[in-house]
């Protein structure tokens, strides 16, 4: 360990799309901003392993920071990756009932669309959702026409390249050691190729599903305000049949997560997922990210539902990811936790806990509501 110190002025954890949001929200601000990353790219983690859906706003609780974030972000979002040039569609979902009791949960996330500001949501009805997709099977729908998706990693790459043409930097294979809180703000060791030792006035912990792991090893950080980590893995099939939609196809949501959904890359193929598979692990380096082609099965049966054209033999494993969520399986959706000093008492500090979805979407939001936590 060199026994030299560096200075900087602020430091995130992370270079996911949600720390490389924060970085870049800071360089703007005229702060000197050095992004570490353990992994030897940028978003590696979560950022590499989701849907890379733009979420509208829909399904969360009104007043909370998940719909606060989504929509505010959503917009920013949309806004940023049309300047920036980077790839995207707003192609619109269809989130649909197959029975009944779907109905009444359509009608609500209609309602609370409506409650949560959320634009251009309309209730349709089976013969109008199968004027839109023909293939669907429904008895009813909500359309959501904000929806869409992108190149999370060239959103990625973007800001980066923000952060960079601003004075920041980033260094990879830099994981992040341990820190102890300062008169002046935070001294922290990282590991790696070159390890440093690094004091720094901003520390903002966008670690993701490792934010728990980075705040428990900064000293005098309190214990009571780390949340319990739940890992729930979810796990992705492709689609081997020619595209039947031209919309993303949601289910009406389950215990952990929206039900297996169809969506589509910005080159028109089809893929379906996740599922939602608690896991006992509470160590996000011993997930198992390999697909179970035996969970095939299931994931015939939820599709059907709305695709009952699906071929046999169609589906192939693609890929999965792990949500660090702070809630498991029966309880109520915990929010996001954007905690700064109000919350644990160390100035500077801001801890990002259990972002999980919307956050790509809110990625740009968050690090605005991180941003201003820290810029007194």
């Amino acid at each position: 360990m060199s026994a030299d110190i560096y200075q900087i002025e602020c430091v995130v954890i992370g270079a996911g799309a949600v720390g490389l949001a924060c970085a870049a929200e800071l360089a703007r601000r005229g702060r000197e901003v050095l992004v570490l990353e353990a992994a030897t790219q940028i978003g590696a983690g979560i950022s590499a392993r989701n849907s890379e859906v733009i979420h509208a706003g829909l399904y969360y609780a009104t007043g909370s920071l998940k719909h606060q974030l989504c929509v505010e972000g959503r917009r920013k979002l949309y806004a940023y990756l049309t300047a920036r040039n980077v790839g995207h569609k707003k192609c619109g979902k269809l989130i649909v009932a197959t029975n009944a009791a779907e109905e009444a949960q359509i009608a609500a996330l209609h309602q609370r669309a409506q409650d949560n500001g959320v634009e251009n949501c309309t209730l349709l009805t089976a013969s109008e959702a199968k004027a839109l997709e023909p293939n669907l099977n429904c008895v009813s729908a909500l359309l959501s026409a904000e929806t869409g998706i992108l190149d999370s990693q060239g959103y990625m790459l973007a800001l980066l390249g923000e952060l960079e043409s601003l004075g920041g930097s980033l260094a990879l294979n830099a994981p992040f050691l341990r820190g102890a809180k300062t008169k002046a703000g935070f001294d922290i060791e990282i590991g790696g190729e070159s390890p440093a030792r690094i004091s720094c006035r901003t520390l903002i912990n966008a670690a993701g599903l490792n934010a728990q792991r980075v705040a428990a090893n900064i000293e005098g950080m309190p214990a009571e305000h780390i949340p319990p980590l739940i890992l729930a893995k979810g796990s992705y099939f492709g689609c081997a049949a020619k595209t039947a939609f031209s919309r993303l196809i949601y289910p009406a949501p389950v215990d952990g997560g929206l039900g297996v959904h169809l969506t589509l890359d910005l080159g028109g193929r089809m893929r379906f997922g996740p599922d939602v598979e608690w896991s006992g692990e509470t160590d996000p380096a011993k997930i198992d990210y390999a697909v179970d082609p035996k969970r095939a099965e299931s994931f015939y049966a939820a599709i059907r539902r709305y695709w009952p054209a699906l071929p046999d033999r169609a589906l192939t494993p693609d890929y999965a990811g792990c949500r660090p969520k702070l809630s498991g399986s029966g309880q109520s959706a915990a929010d996001f936790r954007v905690d700064g000093a109000e919350t644990h008492g160390l100035s500077g500090l801001v801890n990002l806990f259990g972002i999980e979805s919307p956050g790509l979407t809110s990625s740009l939001a968050i690090a605005e509501r991180a941003a201003n936590s820290v810029s007194a």
